[in-house]
């Protein structure tokens, strides 16, 4: 999304146990909005880059009962997401921080409303036999390019949040930092 946005960057790896990090956010109580933002902040932080802006960034999918999902660790743990989704309505959480010198200067999160049709056996095993390898990774086993647009029967909130990023705020505060044109 950076890239297609004209946004220069270079990417580098955390150094932090997500699944680690958002077990301890979650025995300390945080909402699902709030995780996605500490763990976007722990990011950010745990690059430290002389002179430059690190951009730290996650997601947390909450379904409508309050239940936090993980990225899925097998196929069957896709379908089982899927089902668990079917004809509910979830919200994703998307957060980005931004840390200069190891200290957070910026952040935002994007919360987005996803309702899922109600799904047969039938067409999540057909959406996994064709998706899956696109998937695996993905918390909730979608996403909404392709063939995923499909699970919904309405999306509200930003199209950039669902993709990972609250974009169009993360572009404004580059451009009063100066570093993309106005």
């Amino acid at each position: 999304m950076l890239h297609a946005a004209g946004v220069s960057f270079e990417a580098i790896s955390a150094q932090l146990d997500e699944e680690e990090a958002k077990a301890g956010l979650g025995a300390a109580g945080f909402e699902a909005r709030d995780m996605a933002e500490m763990l976007a902040e722990m990011k950010a932080k745990s690059v430290v880059e002389a002179d430059a802006l690190v951009i730290g960034a996650d997601q947390i999918l909450e379904r409508d009962d309050g239940t936090i999902l993980s990225k899925p660790v097998s196929r069957d743990d896709s379908l089982a997401q899927l089902r668990s989704l079917s004809g509910r309505t979830h919200h994703l959480h998307s957060a980005a921080v931004i840390a200069e010198n190891g200290e957070r200067i910026w952040g935002a999160t994007e919360s987005v409303a996803l309702a899922v049709r109600p799904l047969g056996d039938a067409f999540l095993e057909d959406y996994l036999d064709r998706e899956y390898e696109a998937v695996r990774w993905n918390v909730g086993g979608y996403r909404i390019e392709g063939m995923g647009a499909q699970l919904f029967e309405r999306i509200e909130g930003s199209h950039f949040a669902v993709l990972g990023l609250p974009l169009l705020p993360l572009l404004a505060f580059l451009r009063e930092r100066g570093m993309l044109q106005s």
